[in-house]
């Protein structure tokens, strides 16, 4: 006798290896779940719900300084390296690894550190290579410029790096500089070649100096230009290209191989910082005293890509997430904002309780933390994204976090998740200030419609926010 059975293949039930789950057979006829949808929102209003619930973004504060940190600058191709001047003239080499500092330079300039950067790797004498027979060691300094008329060259091993015998902080701390560069004025910022042993410095004029020679190589300026240069930066793809901000509301470019000023614009109030973005080379960002951010394409200045508003104070600093998808930015109302490119509302905002007016703002180099320099002497360490979670984080979590990121961009439009998502809580003269702001631009947006409508057709034509940013363009 025959029976007809119902045979399974046990690979579509059972796991197939051990350890792995088993596998779930579903439908996926949309008739067969009619709340799916349903289910869905209400994932991602949980999704949104557990990003703020744990979003815990400070870290750890750096002490050391008894004055302000107006100067902050990373270790070029290091991780946990960073350096911070203060306004009583001391440097110190930060481990944000173990939370410990390097090195220190107490009275490293005779008032306030005005400029950090690391210069370009050079190779010293070290073990000798067995394959050219050469002595192959590379040396990282730091050059710091003042108020003192004076940029210094400083040595920044330490024995960690394989250099010497073992030394404690008092014998570091007694090093004297490489090399002094003297000026006939005070120098308000400093920044390094790409690739070449070139720096420059900001005063009274753009310099242009050797690593190797005591004076300076060239000087730039605009013809016509008088003012003092707040800030200078060489663009990071065409290291050539040198940009640079100055107290009469101008944003100039030059080029050091034509050893002129090719373009200047003029603002309609003063920019305090400005940084290159890492991954357009023809972007740059420049934080203003209007409590804006703008950023512009260099090959067309007439007006600012994006405008970005949340600060209710002057924007001091600003720095570029190493991807360039984001960046940085610290202003005088006590707190640090993070951006996303492109969009003109910061994504999220970090304040404490005795965080003063910061200064100096920066990423580190694996894009995952943010570092402050505030006014209370504080060097602060954040987290890039307030919701992560330090340590190691296996596959399981990674994936459940990825697929709670794309709910909640899937649903940011929704009214009640858009809400939690966009909620911060504010220190209370922050909030105040930024109602008292919000009132009046309105008072101001009534103020022009009604001289518009007062006004002979077509003569008073409103104009764009992003327009307003511009005065006139300078060659």
């Amino acid at each position: 006798m025959k029976i007809s059975v119902l045979h399974h293949n046990p690979s579509t039930y059972l796991p197939t290896r051990s350890g792995d789950p088993t596998p779930v057979q579903r439908n996926l006829e949309p008739s067969v779940h009619p709340f799916a949808k349903a289910r869905e929102r209400q994932r991602a209003l949980n999704a949104a719900k557990i990003e703020r619930m744990f979003s815990k973004p400070f870290i750890t504060s750096l002490e050391g300084h008894i004055d302000g940190v107006y100067s902050l600058v990373k270790v070029r191709d290091e991780l946990g390296g960073m350096a911070s001047g203060s306004g009583d003239g001391e440097i110190i080499i930060h481990d944000l690894v173990t939370r410990k500092p390097r090195l220190r330079f107490p009275g490293a300039h005779k008032g306030m550190v005005t400029g950090l950067v690391f210069t370009q790797d050079i190779k010293i004498g070290g073990e000798p290579d067995e394959e050219e027979g050469t002595t192959t060691s590379l040396e990282t300094r730091l050059l710091s410029c003042g108020s003192d008329k004076t940029v210094k060259l400083w040595d920044v091993r330490t024995s960690s790096d394989g250099v010497g015998d073992e030394e404690d902080m008092e014998s570091r701390s007694q090093r004297t500089p490489l090399g002094v560069f003297p000026g006939k004025m005070p120098f308000n910022s400093i920044d390094h070649h790409r690739s070449d042993q070139l720096f420059a410095t900001a005063s009274d004029v753009v310099q242009v100096w050797d690593e190797n020679k005591s004076a300076p190589v060239s000087n730039l300026s605009f013809p016509t230009s008088s003012e003092t240069i707040t800030s200078v930066k060489f663009n990071l793809s065409e290291s050539s290209v040198l940009a640079s901000i100055g107290t009469d509301r101008t944003f100039t470019l030059y080029d050091i191989r034509t050893g002129k000023a090719e373009r200047r614009v003029v603002l309609q109030m003063r920019a305090n910082s400005l940084s290159w973005s890492p991954t357009f080379p023809t972007v740059i960002l420049l934080a203003s005293e209007d409590h804006n951010l703008y950023t512009f394409d260099i090959r067309a200045l007439k007006s600012p890509t994006q405008v970005y508003k949340d600060h209710v104070a002057a924007v001091m600093s600003c720095d570029w997430c190493p991807t360039g998808t984001g960046f940085v930015s610290g202003g005088w109302d006590r707190t640090v904002r993070l951006w996303k490119e492109g969009v003109g509302r910061s994504v999220d905002v970090y304040h404490t309780k005795r965080m003063q007016r910061v200064f100096a703002t920066t990423y580190t180099n694996d894009a995952k933390f943010v570092v402050s320099g505030s006014d209370d002497g504080n060097v602060r360490i954040w987290k890039a994204r307030a919701s992560d979670r330090l340590g190691v984080i296996d596959g399981r979590e990674r994936a459940a976090r990825e697929y709670r990121d794309k709910l909640r961009e899937r649903w940011k439009m929704d009214a009640e998740i858009g809400r939690i998502e966009r909620g911060r809580h504010l220190p209370k003269a922050i909030h105040s200030a930024a109602k008292l702001k919000r009132t009046m631009l309105d008072s101001r947006k009534v103020k022009e419609e009604r001289i518009r409508k007062h006004t002979r057709a077509g003569k008073s034509k409103p104009k764009a926010e992003k327009h307003r940013a511009v005065v006139t363009v300078q060659t």
